[in-house]
């Protein structure tokens, strides 16, 4: 399948709607949400990406061994586990400043390797002469579970070897939001080429499997074409500009209770459904954004069965008797809030109406 570029996304959206359309609620507009059918191992097996090898192991470490351990076996005994990891994994801690859950370590001579698992998927993370770099793998945490521990070395001979699990996400009975993991097929070695792995066609710090999987442009160090490389964008699909709705979307990003410095986290984003211009317009000042459009049939192949979206801003909905008077609901971490915003003297006042915490 093609990726999605700008371009590509920008005239689309041009021949079919206004901005009008994108961004405001009309009255007889429904949100229909449809429950998504999860795979199965045979629909994951034919739609698996074209650089990636899939064997069945004789010996393997099944899917519900590896994820008690490292979900509940390890942790038992929390401050012992914990300084563990701190010790096993402090290099790359430092030196990729905890963007990643990492594991599968291994040591080539001046070069260490490890796996790595953020909020979009997993990477391969390498520290050579003691310069970090980190390469999307594309494989969709909804159908694969790779294993914490790991047998064998996962570089050999110019590949990368893990052993994992082809998975689905249940639904959690009882736990309206809550998902868990099922094995569909246990037992597999999941084998890419470090070629087609390390490929950074734009040489912008992104590897192109990354760039496709959410629709940035592999051929283009400056997707949005702002002056920016994507690798140093906090908005690296979108030009920014400054204008009282995009201020509004701003305002209303997530924030964190964090010290982290995002702005040494390249490989960390928050990636938003929406097709809104004044969304994309935002000029975030801590952690990076992505966006991908709300037509299923226009998303990446990654996105449409990856659950990537961890927070949402909704359309806008007009005042009918006041023009400065907006409606606005925000959703995460667990929370749907509903605001009634007002444009005031050149400011915003947001006004919290109602909040639901599941």
């Amino acid at each position: 399948m093609k990726p999605l570029y700008l371009l590509a996304v920008l005239t689309a959206l041009s021949c079919s709607k206004t901005i009008e359309d994108r961004c405001f609620i009309k009255e007889a507009e429904k949100n229909n949400y449809i429950e998504k059918k999860p795979y199965t191992a045979k629909q994951i097996l034919d739609e698996k990406v074209n650089y990636l090898t899939i064997t069945t192991l004789k010996k393997f470490r099944s899917f519900k061994q590896d994820s008690v351990y490292a979900h509940e076996s390890k942790w038992r005994m929390y401050e012992k586990a914990k300084n563990t990891y701190d010790i096993d994994y402090k290099l790359f801690k430092d030196k990729f400043s905890e963007q990643f859950l990492c594991f599968g370590k291994q040591e080539l001579g001046n070069t260490q390797y490890a796996l790595g698992r953020n909020n979009l998927g997993y990477w391969l993370l390498k520290i050579e002469n003691n310069q970090p770099s980190a390469y999307f793998l594309g494989l969709s945490f909804s159908h694969y579970y790779l294993n914490e521990i790991q047998a064998a070395p996962i570089i050999k001979d110019g590949f990368l070897q893990v052993e994992g699990s082809l998975v689905q996400i249940i639904k959690v009975p009882g736990l309206p939001g809550h998902d868990d993991y099922s094995a569909l097929e246990d037992g597999k070695l999941f084998t890419i080429s470090l070629k087609d792995l390390i490929k950074d066609s734009d040489h912008d710090g992104y590897n192109d499997i990354f760039e496709e999987s959410f629709g940035l442009n592999p051929n283009n160090k400056d997707t949005d074409g702002d002056g920016t490389d994507d690798f140093n964008d906090q908005n690296p699909m979108f030009t920014s500009e400054k204008n009282k709705f995009s201020e509004l979307y701003q305002m209303l990003l997530p924030t964190y209770a964090t010290t982290l410095d995002f702005k040494k986290m390249p490989y960390y984003f928050e990636v938003f459904k929406s097709d809104c211009d004044y969304f994309h317009q935002i000029n975030p000042t801590e952690y990076r954004v992505l966006f991908s459009p709300e037509d299923k049939n226009r998303q990446t192949g990654y996105i449409k069965i990856t659950d990537v979206f961890d927070f949402g801003i909704s359309k806008i909905k007009k005042d009918k008797k006041d023009p400065n008077t907006f409606y606005i609901n925000k959703w995460g971490s667990g929370s749907f809030s509903d605001y009634t915003v007002e444009y005031k003297n050149g400011k915003w006042e947001v006004e919290l109406v109602s909040q639901t915490v599941s």
